[in-house]
């Protein structure tokens, strides 16, 4: 019987390709959060992603009481400022993967899951809470919230793993998630905008399509800009 793992899903390329990644060695379930972004169209791409890796099961949470608490801190729950073209600090939403990976966190205790994963890579160093650093610290955090019911067998210590701690980048995980489900990759959501196709303006289409790129894969994404 296969360990578990519990991925943390958007419905981008670095959520299918990590699924494409774990999904030889572990039972996949996963879960994806409604925060309150604006590109709320990532929910339906995040159930077809579901579908590609066919998890075991797949929850989808609503937390979308997240973005009132954030305010104007961030342009994906603020609607009213424009999304940038290239990395600002703007588009980092405070400790949105510590949210995240705490919820994960506890159902993969309640599963008796060994893994909790999310898609950083290589590519992601602007952004604090995609780092090593985090990842790392977090883990030790939540295996102490639960280390009596760890040390009394109870429950399963997790080890929280990202493309980033095994030197991945953005363009590997695409040829791994290439590789294996094939043009189905091109079916993800990436934009950080609402539109019905990808706006190919924002930082994370852009990002999109260098990665493409790099991994020497011909992007075949609609893009509204070229």
């Amino acid at each position: 019987m296969k360990k578990r793992a519990v991925l943390v899903l958007s419905g981008g390329l670095d959520s299918l390709c990590l699924g494409a990644h774990l999904g030889s060695r572990y039972d996949l379930y996963g879960i994806t959060f409604s925060y309150g972004q604006r590109a709320s169209k990532e929910i339906e791409a995040a159930k077809f992603v579901g579908r590609i890796l066919r998890l075991r099961e797949h929850r989808v949470v609503r937390i979308d009481f997240m973005r009132s608490l954030y305010g104007k801190t961030n342009v994906l729950t603020n609607t009213k400022k424009p999304l940038p073209p290239k990395f600002d600090y703007s588009i980092v939403v405070p400790i949105r993967n510590a949210v995240f990976l705490s919820v994960s966190g506890a159902w993969a205790f309640s599963l008796g899951a060994s893994v909790v994963a999310y898609g950083a890579h290589t590519d992601d160093k602007k952004y604090p809470d995609c780092r090593p650093a985090f990842s790392t610290k977090l883990e030790s955090a939540l295996n102490e919230g639960e280390a009596d019911g760890i040390r009394s067998g109870l429950r399963r210590k997790i080890h929280l793993w990202t493309p980033y701690l095994a030197g991945l980048s953005k363009g590997s995980l695409i040829r791994i998630g290439y590789k294996k489900f094939g043009d189905d990759v091109f079916d993800t959501w990436s934009c950080y905008s609402n539109s019905k196709i990808h706006c190919g303006k924002c930082e994370s289409c852009n990002n999109r399509r260098l990665a493409f790129a790099q991994a020497k894969i011909t992007d075949k994404t609609r893009y509204l800009s070229t």
